[in-house]
C-alpha cells in the first residue's frame, strides 16, 4: 500500500512539473480590445491551463481595471504540439466562448468561438515573461 501511495505522489509530481513546463506558462500581452489591453499570466490548473488577468492598460497607461485578478482563458487542456482546447471569457460582454490555443515560441494565437465554430473572434498574444 505504501509504494501505491509513493508511486500515486510521485506521478503527481511529475505531472505538475510536465505542466510547469509547458509552453503556454507565462505571462503574455494581450491584443487591443474595446481600446484596453492585459497582460495575462497563465499556468496550471489542475490538468489544464487557465490564465488570469495579472495588469491591465489602456491610452492612458496602466489603471486597475475591475478585471485584475479574473480568469479570462479557462482549463485550456493540452491536445499536443502546443494546441489547446477550452473556453474564453470575453471581459466586454461577459460572455464565454468554446476556445482554443495554439502556441508557438513567443506567439500565443488564441480563438473564442459561437455557433459551433462558425463565428469567432481572434487574437495573437506575445509573450512576455
Amino acid at each position: 500500500m505504501k509504494q501505491f501511495f509513493a508511486a500515486a505522489l510521485l506521478g503527481l509530481g511529475l505531472t505538475g512539473a510536465a505542466l510547469a513546463a509547458d509552453p503556454a506558462v507565462g505571462t503574455w500581452q494581450t491584443q487591443v480590445d474595446d481600446g484596453a489591453y492585459a497582460h495575462v499570466k497563465m499556468a496550471p490548473c489542475g490538468g489544464a491551463i487557465c490564465g488570469t488577468i495579472a495588469r491591465t492598460f489602456n491610452d492612458s497607461g496602466e489603471y486597475k481595471s475591475p478585471n485584475i485578478g479574473k480568469t479570462l482563458v479557462i482549463d485550456m487542456e493540452p491536445q499536443g504540439g502546443g494546441k489547446y482546447a477550452g473556453k474564453v471569457w470575453r471581459p466586454s460582454n461577459g460572455k464565454i466562448y468554446i476556445g482554443k490555443m495554439d502556441v508557438s515560441g513567443k506567439s500565443l494565437k488564441l480563438s473564442g468561438c459561437v455557433a459551433g465554430g462558425l463565428i469567432c473572434s481572434k487574437q495573437t498574444w506575445a509573450r512576455i515573461k
